[in-house]
């Protein structure tokens, strides 16, 4: 039987990135990369809109942030990889609008506190808005956060490709297989059943699964609350509506952001709630339904819009607190989750990957403390709610 130091369950940007942070901290460590379909068709690492914001509710999620935009800022040196280029970052900024007085008041509060930890969020009024971006109609809006910078979007298989490429460069294994089982003896994971190549024994399994974590979970005993939620993304383009300065925007019930001479938009349906973690139908209606109706309120530049493409990715959504489970539980101390990132777990991923591999090799959170996000959390009914999901 073989054996790894670390078995990583799921080889997208979560898994990648831990692979690279533990082999380059700890050289000669045998990690194995299990990952059923390396091409990632329907991996949220290759669905996401590929963006990173710096304003969150919590301030660990900022912290996360801040580490995450110097990491893709300078991604080929920081992964030691000259070849892995650039990964294209586009600062236009994320913008927030609010149409209510208490909807104003928790921006700003949210921006004091992101400001403190190193962001750059201003609040504006509706004419601060429109002095930045005349394109848009304001007559509603009471309040908006904008970052200017450290914010924005990236290329997302970029980052995927150069974390696979540098861990492979230190020493990880990747496979293309899937987990299919896994062992207990004494309360720990011995070794886990891949479909292809067998049992392999291990002293560390970690779950980087995505949507299919609580399975995993489940044959360790374990009630995971991450579960598939759809989501459909248009690209839509609109002549009378060129604005490739624009920033991401997040307005009720959908968000926006240049793409390319297009746009990009989705909205989160009414009836959210659970799917298959095979569906990728996409809710054609939620467009002409939901979304262009908002849209055009918001800037009269939309009036002639068309679809020209669309895609439907899956959230890994933690229905728990919207928030990332990370590291062990008591019960089974050396499975080490890193789920539920209900939206954000690609811009992340940096952090996520460093702070797992340091809290398995040391024992505990080190370069930041992730311990806010313990999945330990749930054993007390610790909430700590994102209230900025996008």
């Amino acid at each position: 039987m073989q054996n790894f130091d670390v078995v990583i369950a799921g080889g997208a940007v979560m898994g990648s990135s831990l692979a690279f942070w533990l082999t380059r901290m700890q050289p000669g460590l045998r990690v194995l990369v299990v990952e059923r379909d390396p091409s990632f068709a329907q991996a949220a690492t290759a669905l996401s809109v590929a963006s990173i914001r710096m304003q969150f509710s919590t301030p660990t999620n900022v912290a996360i942030s801040r580490f995450g935009i110097d990491f893709i800022r300078n991604f080929a040196d920081r992964i030691g990889q000259p070849e892995a280029g650039s990964l294209g970052l586009i600062e236009n900024g994320y913008l927030f609008l609010s149409r209510t007085a208490a909807g104003a008041a928790t921006l700003r509060e949210m921006a004091a506190m992101q400001r403190d930890l190193g962001a750059v969020t201003q609040v504006l009024d509706a004419a601060g808005v429109q002095a930045l971006f005349p394109w848009l109609q304001v007559h509603d809006v009471v309040a908006a956060s904008y970052g200017a910078r450290d914010e924005g979007w990236f290329d997302n298989m970029g980052l995927l490709n150069g974390f696979r490429m540098a861990a492979r460069a230190q020493g990880a294994r990747f496979v293309t297989d899937e987990v299919t089982g896994l062992q207990l003896k004494g309360g720990r994971v011995v070794s886990v059943d891949l479909a292809g190549a067998g049992r392999v024994a291990c002293g560390v399994l970690a779950n980087a699964a995505g949507t299919r974590a609580s399975r995993l979970a489940a044959w360790a005993g374990i009630a995971l609350p991450v579960e598939p939620r759809k989501r459909t993304v248009f690209v839509i383009d609109a002549p009378n509506a060129r604005h490739p300065e624009a920033p991401l925007l997040i307005d009720q019930g959908y968000y926006l952001r240049p793409e390319r001479g297009h746009w990009i938009t989705a909205t989160v349906p009414v009836d959210d709630g659970p799917c298959d973690v095979d569906d990728f139908e996409p809710d054609l209606h939620l467009f002409e339904d939901s979304i262009w109706p908002e849209l055009y309120n918001r800037a009269p530049g939309f009036d002639a819009v068309k679809v020209v493409r669309h895609w439907v990715g899956q959230y890994d959504y933690n229905v728990f607190d919207q928030n990332a489970l990370l590291g062990p539980l008591p019960a089974v101390p050396n499975l080490y989750f890193m789920n539920g990132f209900s939206g954000h777990g690609l811009q992340q991923s940096p952090a996520i990957g460093r702070g797992l591999a340091e809290h398995i090799l040391t024992g505990d959170w080190q370069s930041l403390d992730l311990s806010d996000l313990s999945v330990t959390r749930l054993l007390d009914g610790r909430r700590v709610l994102e209230s900025e999901v996008v």
